[in-house]
């Protein structure tokens, strides 16, 4: 049995990923379908694209990952399909996959990418303005499937990438950035942990303002409402309110630039 996921900005609402997830059952009916998310801010690619590398290598090898963030959809932008390490992917060429191709050429993985103009692997009318049904989903389904990544299209070697956000030092700190803001409101930004390793507690400057903050292992080790910072899930330095939202309380928001200036323990 083949996993497909779907990662897209098209909430569940007007039943668009169901659309999606019948196509692929018509052309690959053991497929198993796994819902990353389709709560991705409308038409935010950089979203998606750090999202789908947050989740994509919890999957196993051969994996098929569906990913439609699409403001280009109907336009000359190209729909794609990929082989990335062990994994594939199907996405328009906007940048979607700008972050786990990064990941995959620093480890040295195998690298493929087509450029899908082979109609007879797609639904037979197309839409200008839901290729994820009539393109990606049946892509998809035919990679699951066990046909070759070759068969679907010409080999690439130019797919348009994001300018992703990176660190930068500054004196006695970090620049960076926010990259994730998560359902309970944790602000997680694209510094990791080596990034203040041994610090104890963090000057924050943030949309114009300054705070003070405990560098913590844990939520719980302090009291509710008290404003943190931790190293998340992931491996990134994040914000955090304890048991409450610490985006609504510093007020940011995605791609905000953040410096932290680290003050010994």
């Amino acid at each position: 049995m083949r996993i497909i996921t779907l990662t897209t900005d098209f909430g569940t609402r007007d039943g668009y990923p169901g659309i999606m997830k019948g196509v692929i059952l018509g052309i690959c009916p053991q497929a198993q379908i796994v819902d990353i998310t389709h709560e991705i801010s409308p038409q935010q690619v950089l979203e998606g694209a750090l999202t789908l590398a947050r989740s994509a290598p919890y999957y196993p090898p051969n994996t098929v990952h569906i990913a439609v963030v699409d403001p280009g959809v109907g336009t000359e932008r190209r729909p794609l399909a990929a082989r990335l390490g062990q994994q594939y992917y199907v996405f328009p060429d906007n940048g979607l996959i700008s972050a786990v191709l990064m990941k995959v050429e620093e480890k040295h993985q195998p690298i493929q990418i087509v450029h899908l103009n082979r109609p007879q692997y797609w639904l037979p009318n197309v839409s200008n303005v839901f290729h994820g049904r009539d393109i990606f989903a049946p892509v998809g389904a035919h990679l699951a499937n066990g046909t070759p990544l070759s068969d679907l299209g010409t080999s690439i070697s130019d797919p348009y990438r994001l300018e992703l956000p990176t660190v930068e030092p500054i004196p006695n700190g970090w620049r960076g950035a926010i990259i994730h803001i998560d359902h309970f409101g944790n602000v997680a930004t694209n510094l990791q942990a080596e990034h203040v390793q041994g610090w104890g507690t963090l000057e924050v400057r943030l949309v114009g303002q300054v705070y003070r903050v405990p560098l913590t292992r844990t939520f719980g080790e302090n009291e509710p409402g008290k404003l943190v910072a931790l190293i998340d899930s992931s491996g990134y330095l994040a914000l955090c309110v304890v048991n409450g939202n610490a985006a609504a309380r510093i007020n940011t928001r995605l791609g905000d630039s953040i410096e932290i200036i680290c003050k010994p323990k």
